[in-house]
């Protein structure tokens, strides 16, 4: 059985980091809307004033086996912070060995740790393998909501109108 442990990533994982987010959307059939360059990584999750982190799983041998990318929310409800999961990746090589179920307990703990009233994430609803972990680990959908997003061209329109 492989052992691994998670740690901090750091700006010297970034080529690392861009990989599997390269990896991930290629996996979600997105590859030609990812933008992201090393440097660009660098500076969202590692520069001055960002709000996003990212921790690395890996093998004792410090073979990359993950990643975990995450930010704060506010719930006005609770008057407390949530932590949002954005990317959770775990490469092929080690998918079925609980990686996935080690970063989101990690995260759970961090979020705890750190007083947040709420761990959330997203998934596609035709990614069954993710589906299956988040209700393993009894986490539940929010079936009343529905995600809306603005980006790209309709952003900057919607901005300027």
């Amino acid at each position: 059985m492989t052992s691994y442990r998670i740690r901090p990533a750091v700006a010297a994982d970034a080529a690392m980091i861009l990989r599997f987010i390269r990896e991930l959307a290629d996996y979600e059939n997105a590859l030609h809307e990812v933008a992201a360059t090393e440097e660009s990584v660098v500076a969202s999750l590692f520069g001055e004033g960002s709000v996003s982190r990212a921790a690395i799983c890996e093998t004792v041998d410090g073979d990359p086996a993950g990643s975990a990318i995450w930010f704060k929310t506010y719930s006005t409800w609770q008057s407390k912070n949530g932590l949002y999961l954005e990317d959770l990746y775990v490469t092929p090589a080690h998918r079925g060995g609980g990686v996935g179920k080690m970063l989101l307990r990690h995260l759970a703990r961090t979020a705890l740790a750190e007083g947040c009233g709420r761990f959330e994430w997203s998934v596609l609803d035709w990614n069954e393998p993710a589906i299956r972990v988040y209700d393993a680990i009894g986490a539940e959908p929010h079936p009343e909501w529905l995600r809306y997003r603005l980006w790209g061209d309709k952003l900057k329109a919607f901005a300027e109108g």
